[in-house]
């Protein structure tokens, strides 16, 4: 399986990081060994000093799929979740200060929480699902799908031109503005239309 990530989808993110808005969605992938495992802490890395929380709606592909039209996207999953994608800011910027790469700063063990699965049928529609993260019981990140500039099914088919989607792929949708760094001993709640799909604790 792979993690499938998309990056400056929400324009208040954009703005905070002081991006420039993509005409097409940022794409990038993360390793299946940055998945954090169930019921694991997060650690901090040692090569970092900036790592940055960023909550996002996860989609699970649930079958093979090529060239996918918008209009048939919705056939290809049936269940949304919430992660974290974790992000080393500080080597991040270093990465893209010399045009390189990001995935050091964004696929090393751990950087993917993957929380539980939802069946998309017991949610609202998919466009419209409000989400947040709290840090120690403090909301530091609220977003509504609603308010992405590729929704689900456009990103579906936008990443199927280019990579063949397989069952279990996981599609993370981009983080809405808000994402701040971590410390040792937080704890990290994430919720989806007030269900709680994840707590972790950062070590």
């Amino acid at each position: 399986m792979k993690i499938i990530c998309i990056g400056r989808n929400y324009t208040d993110h954009i703005k905070e990081l002081e991006n420039e808005k993509p005409t097409d969605p940022v794409v990038f992938l993360k390793p299946d060994t940055s998945i954090l495992l169930k019921g694991q802490p997060f650690f901090i890395p040692e090569f970092s000093q900036d790592i940055h929380h960023e909550v996002e709606v996860l989609v699970k592909i649930n079958r093979i799929g090529k060239h996918i039209q918008p209009k048939y996207a919705h056939k290809y999953y049936d269940e949304i979740g919430l992660g974290i994608d974790f992000t080393a800011r500080d080597l991040q910027t270093k990465l893209k200060a010399k045009g390189l790469p990001w995935e050091k700063a964004k696929g090393f063990d751990g950087a993917a929480v993957v929380g539980k699965w939802l069946p998309k049928d017991s949610l609202p529609h998919v466009d419209d699902l409000t989400f947040s993260l709290t840090k120690n019981g403090e909301t530091v990140q609220s977003g509504s799908s609603s308010l992405m500039l590729w929704k689900i099914d456009e990103l579906i088919a936008y990443v199927s031109q280019f990579f063949t989607l397989k069952i279990g792929d996981i599609l993370f949708t981009g983080t809405p503005a808000g994402v701040g760094p971590v410390a040792i001993n937080d704890n990290l709640v994430g919720t989806l239309e007030g269900q709680e799909l994840f707590s972790i604790k950062v070590k």
